[in-house]
Formats: C-alpha cells, structure tokens, sequence
C-alpha cells in the first residue's frame, strides 16, 4: 500500500466525518472499513479521528479553577493606594497592617470608599495582593558607602556580642548605626543619621547629626534614649569611633547599661539595625549628600513623623527559627506585627507604657503624616539638586 500523506489523511477524514457522525452501526463499519483500507491506519485510530469534533471554529477556553475575585478596579485601585501609602511593603505586611490602617483613615475621614469595597480589600489574602501589585511593583538594587572608621581606645573594654547572651525576649536590647549621607565622596562634613532599633520589637528610632563627632552621636543617643516608649537596657555597636569611646563607655557603665560591639567587617553581627537602614533610612532619603545646620533640622523634623508612621502603621517580621539542611537553609518567620503591637503583648512594657502608646495611636492620622512626610521628602530632595548644581558650577 502506498504511503498516504499527512494532508491526504486530513481530507479523507475530514470528507467523511460528517457522514460517519450521522449514519447507523452498520454504515459506520463500512465507513470505517474504506478509510482504513485507503489510509491504512488501526480502526480504533480512525473511529477517534472521526469521533472528534470539528474545529473550525476556534472555541473558547474555560478558565480552571475558581472565578476571579477581585476584578472591579475600584477595589484594585484602592489596594494600590494604599500599598503607596504604606511604603510600598510586601504582600505579608501590607495583609498585616491594612486593617488598622483602613480604620485609622476611617476614622480621621481620610478614606471614603464604600463599605463594599472596604470589606471586599480586607478580605484578600497576601499572596492575591502581592499578584494584583505585581504589575505596578519596581524593584531597586542601589549600593552605597561604607564609612566606619575603627575606634581602638576602648576595643578592648568592650566585649563582641555572640549568640544570643543577651535578653531578646524582652524589649530594651538596641542596635545602633550610622548612616552616612556622603554621595559620591566621603571627604568633608557631611549629615550622618543615627539609626537605633530595638531587637525584640523592631521599634526603630532615628536623629540626623551634622557630622560623625562623638560629641553629636552621644548627644543623639541620649535624645533617643529620652523619647523610647520602653526601658533602654543594653547598647550594641558596630567598632566605629563614634562608638567606640570613653564617653560612651562610661556613660553605660554609670546607666547601668550593657554595652558590647560586634566583630570587626561582620556586618551580620547588627543584622536589625542594617536591615532598617535601607528600609527606614535609604528608601526614603536615598544616597546623595547633603550637609549643613538647617538640612539637618530639615532631616529630624522628617525623622519625628517618620517614627512615628513606621512604629505605630507599618508591620515587619521577625526570624524565630533558622534551620540548615546541606545546601539550603530554611527559615520561619513569625506573624507580621507593628512594633506598637508587639510592645502592647509584652509583658515587660508597664501599664503606664502601653496607656501613652494607646493614646497616641489614637490621636495619629496616618494619611497626615504621609502628606507632610512626602513634603519633606521634596525639600530634602530640592537640597540635594542645589548641592548638585553649586558643585557643577565650581567644576
């Protein structure tokens, strides 16, 4: 038997399909018998052949699985919004956060969105809005400097922090670090932030310094020390100089705080503080340079709301179990919490404590503060095109 083509098998089927479709048992045998004989295919080949259905037409897929949920765009331009007006977090912290959010916007009159949408928003799960962002989400990958000088003076007073010594599970136990907003040169004075963050519930507090002197970093640990919502119990450092000094020391040997430093080019060691630099400090301010007595008045009155916003609004997690396995490493993170949520279930915050801290959530208007942040945020930015163009001038 001659071999027959592709093609020629599609006609042959195709001339007799409608046939077959409609004739009796017997006649379909017959069919079958005449198509197998000219194309020489198995019987059972051909009766599928010709069993299957025309596909002229092209016919509509249906989608598996459920129907979409959220498809009204009111209801995905309000997730959007307020993404923006929680700094742009992930799905887990945003799932987290959104519904004291919505009730604090509520409450101020900030939010006028139907009762449906609101209820329709606080409904997804963090994996939806992390797909439904992911159109408008932009990743940035920006690097910067490093600027740490090492202090020896009191190096060997001061013992390296290892494991867990010290008391995690309670509030008080800070890192700190500072954040040099040098640009492109580290020559000079420049406005350097001061970055503190407590390990147990991430409640992270910030001051801008005109320069790296001991003498300004001392006196911003204390202004942070005074304004803490929780007993301050121990200092950790990385070996800068600014840290690592005889005022310092002696200033926590007379407080009765534990003072240690962590190993030298280990910046893992202050893991919570180096995380927050990028997060609270990087992502809003940048890596320009700026410099003088009024920017960092400017920077400080930025840094009172940003506190402010990130402490009582924005959720985190922290890591409670890392296990490794060969090669890989898994990780298990708790619930995502405020830090104001996780001093409220502390049992170590007094009553009076979590009293003020009740308070004032109650008297914040989150969407308040973002406008005047973000006002802010355009004069720091002003500064730092002017520091720009004089320097293009000069050249």
């Amino acid at each position: 038997m001659e071999r027959v083509s592709m093609q020629s098998r599609k006609e042959i089927i195709t001339r007799h399909k409608k046939k077959y479709e409609k004739a009796h048992k017997k006649e379909k045998s017959e069919i079958l018998d005449n198509v197998c004989s000219t194309i020489g295919l198995s019987r059972g080949h051909v009766a599928r052949m010709l069993r299957q259905k025309s596909h002229d037409k092209k016919q509509p897929t249906k989608r598996r699985g459920r129907k979409p949920q959220y498809t009204e765009n009111v209801v995905i331009q309000l997730l959007e919004k307020l993404w923006v007006q929680m700094d742009c977090i992930c799905g887990k912290r945003l799932r987290a956060g959104l519904s004291d959010m919505v009730d604090a916007l509520v409450r101020h009159g900030e939010l006028n969105a139907p009762e449906w949408v609101i209820k329709k928003l606080l409904s997804m799960s963090a994996a939806t809005i992390d797909r439904l962002l992911a159109p408008i989400r932009q990743k940035m990958q920006i690097r910067g400097r490093n600027t740490t000088k090492p202090g020896s003076l009191r190096k060997k007073d001061i013992p390296i922090r290892v494991g867990n010594q010290w008391e995690e599970n309670k509030p008080g136990y800070i890192e700190m670090d500072l954040v040099a907003h040098c640009g492109e040169t580290a020559s000079g004075d420049y406005i350097n932030t001061l970055d503190m963050t407590d390990i147990y519930s991430g409640w992270t507090e910030t001051i801008a310094v005109q320069n790296k002197a001991q003498v300004h970093v001392f006196s911003a640990i204390k202004a942070i020390r005074a304004r803490l919502p929780f007993t301050l119990r121990g200092l950790d450092s990385d070996n800068g100089s600014e840290f690592i000094n005889d005022q310092l020391y002696r200033y926590c040997l007379k407080e009765n705080l534990v003072f240690t430093r962590s190993r030298p080019y280990n910046k893992n060691d202050n893991c919570h503080v180096e995380q927050k630099n990028y997060t609270v400090i990087r992502k809003q301010i940048g890596y320009a340079r700026y410099e003088g007595v009024t920017t960092v008045k400017i920077f400080n009155k930025y840094y009172e709301l940003l506190r402010l916003y990130g402490n009582f609004f924005l959720p985190s997690v922290k890591l409670i179990k890392k296990e490794r396995n060969g090669a890989r490493v898994y990780k298990k993170y708790d619930a995502p919490l405020t830090p104001f949520e996780r001093l409220m279930q502390c049992e170590d915050v007094t009553d009076e404590q979590k009293n003020v801290l009740l308070a004032q959530i109650k008297m914040l208007n989150p969407a308040a503060l973002k406008r005047d942040m973000m006002s802010l945020q355009e004069q720091i930015l002003s500064m730092a095109v002017q520091h720009n163009q004089s320097k293009q001038k000069l050249v």
